[in-house]
């Protein structure tokens, strides 16, 4: 086993009797069903140290299941025709508004229906070759089902600037996050350097391995009682910055499993987060640029609800 690419994955109650492609799927960001199944069955699952051939083996709560990566496939990413909604667009720089549920580019298991797909379909071959062939103009990304705003370059020029940017902390980034139970400041800076979850490779966490400084500036919108829907400025950028900080100060992201509670107590897929705000300077003229985007429909049906009880 190649140590680099092992995952550990400690069953938790409430996932107890879940079938291992279905629990390995959920557990792994970006990684599809159908490609779980296919390592299972290449024998690259062990579960409390027994290899485990059976995708519909059912996972037990306690149980340690270890996931050992075969080497990644040379992806062959095609132009698909999926409509993706552009808020702003020009010779450099597009941005556009990423739906939940939506991964940003593809990874093995999930080869098509991302949004550089979609982006390769409606740019051709007009997006910055910096990051590669599988993330063509990505200059940052946001979690599968986190929905809202990114900035795409459409060269490379514009992609150092707009990556620039995003390094010297100068790029605008708010967010709206419904979390669970109340906050009592109305506004609080959370400053804690976050790294890699050295007991669970999928997860970041506060004062992880090799940790980088990671600031978040929180300001209360509204109180629900038992839920706090909250403004997310980023000062940086870390991989789940905001779930996991709101996290450590005790207040997960609504339906946010992999940091908050598996037992949701509304009815949502995936976590509470839109990002609402983008800002930046563009590329080529200097010009700063700001775009908003309105919260979606999933979002406020839930804060409907909050609103009638």
């Amino acid at each position: 086993m190649n140590e680099d690419r092992i995952i550990t994955l400690a069953v938790s109650e409430d996932s107890g009797g879940t079938r291992l492609d279905a629990y390995i799927s959920s557990q792994i960001e970006e990684l599809s069903r159908n490609y779980a199944q296919q390592i299972i069955e290449s024998g690259c699952v062990s579960v409390n140290g027994k290899e485990e051939l059976s995708k519909k083996a059912k996972v037990k709560s306690g149980d340690s299941i270890e996931i050992d990566y075969p080497e990644p496939e040379t992806l062959n990413v095609e132009p698909q025709d999926i409509p993706i909604e552009i808020v702003y667009e020009d010779d450099d720089v597009i941005v556009v508004e990423k739906p939940r549920g939506m991964v940003v580019h593809p990874s093995p298991g999930n080869f098509d229906g991302t949004l550089v797909n979609a982006l390769m379909y409606h740019c051709g071959d007009t997006l910055s070759s910096i990051n590669g062939t599988i993330r063509p103009g990505i200059v940052h990304r946001i979690d599968k089902d986190t929905s809202g705003l990114l900035m795409i370059a459409k060269n490379n020029i514009a992609h150092e600037s707009l990556a620039a940017q995003l390094k010297e902390h100068s790029c605008t980034r708010e967010y709206t996050a419904l979390v669970y139970d109340n906050i009592r400041e109305d506004e609080l800076t959370v400053d804690r350097p976050i790294g890699r979850d050295e007991k669970n490779r999928l997860r970041r966490a506060v004062f992880g391995s090799n940790p980088k400084e990671a600031v978040t500036h929180i300001r209360v919108v509204k109180r629900y009682g038992k839920y706090t829907l909250i403004k997310a400025r980023l000062e940086t950028g870390r991989t789940h910055q905001i779930r996991v900080h709101m996290s450590y100060i005790k207040h997960p992201l609504v339906g946010d499993e992999l940091y908050g509670p598996k037992k949701q107590t509304l009815p949502v897929k995936g976590q509470m987060l839109h990002a609402g705000v983008l800002g930046f300077l563009h590329p080529t003229t200097g010009e700063y640029m700001e775009f908003r985007s309105e919260l979606p429909e999933y979002f406020t049906e839930i804060l409907d609800r909050l609103d009638r009880n």
